[in-house]
């Protein structure tokens, strides 16, 4: 059974993804868990809390949160029946990175699912502040979809990757049911002046070919210097549906996520992206 979290913020944005995330993983047997986190939506708007009024307002907005799950619970057995598919909710006072990572611990989360922004929807960021923090801090693969993004079936999947990284069989066995049931081929994107690997890279080449080995792939290189450019290019030549990178220590996504200005490097982009958190889950 594949464990999948959607954080929502009851945006149009969280509400797409989580649409994104019934329809992608129709064929799969899955239990969703749906979360809203509202910590932070106490004290935004509510300039004139006080020790005796703090109580009334967090049950009020607690109450809040639970209807709006339940609404969704409701909308979407309606919307999306699916007898492989079971849903619980989860409304929390605590903050969405806290509560994200304590349901990706105790219930073994496979992946999180949400929008690229939320409410705020600043159309000059590519991952809005919460999206962000997710995809920085959590450990646990993240698949953010853009706003209006409706293409479900992947046909065309981009890896790029320099192969130095020892890769994780889970992540690469979720990659592989991601593809499988829409015989999407995997590019794998390895950026270099040569095509000539060490014998590290083969290693881990050779683990991809392994744990891939039901899907189609397609190893490629390009001589770009650039890899932002190495990628766009990729992506708009070969009608590219999903983005696929590796977050781990001096990785290049890692670089780009944790830079002061995002915006300056940050990948532009208006397709569904995946990222591996390539880091030890205990």
């Amino acid at each position: 059974m594949k464990k999948i979290l959607i954080p929502t913020d009851f945006s149009y944005n969280a509400l797409n993804a989580l649409e994104y995330a019934l329809k992608l993983f129709k064929y799969d047997i899955c239990a969703f868990y749906i979360m809203h986190a509202y910590q932070d939506d106490i004290h935004i708007g509510n300039a004139l809390i006080t020790l005796e009024n703090i109580d009334e307002i967090t049950d009020t907005i607690s109450s809040k949160s639970q209807l709006q799950l339940e609404d969704i619970l409701k909308n979407m057995n309606a919307a999306y029946p699916n007898p492989r598919h079971t849903y619980s909710i989860v409304s929390s006072n605590n903050k969405l990175i806290d509560e994200t990572d304590k349901i990706v611990n105790e219930e073994n989360i496979d992946i999180i699912v949400m929008g690229t922004r939320g409410k705020t929807n600043d159309k000059k960021l590519t991952f809005g502040s919460r999206t962000l923090q997710v995809l920085r801090y959590v450990q646990c693969p993240v698949l953010a979809i853009p706003e209006n993004y409706k293409c479900i079936q992947p046909r065309k999947i981009l890896f790029p990757t320099d192969y130095m990284i020892p890769y994780k069989r889970r992540e690469l066995k979720l990659l592989c049911t991601i593809a499988l049931p829409y015989r999407a081929a995997i590019d794998m994107l390895y950026v270099s002046k040569t095509e000539k690997l060490s014998l590290r890279q083969e290693d881990n080449q050779n683990f991809i070919k392994g744990e891939l080995y039901k899907n189609k792939i397609n190893f490629i290189t390009n001589a770009d210097e650039n890899i932002i450019n190495a990628i766009y290019t990729h992506i708009k030549e070969n009608g590219t549906d999903m983005l696929v990178m590796v977050n781990t220590r001096h990785s290049f996504l890692e670089n780009i996520l944790f830079k002061s200005n995002i915006d300056e490097i940050s990948l532009h982009i208006d397709i569904p992206f995946l990222a591996l958190q390539n880091i030890k889950r205990y």
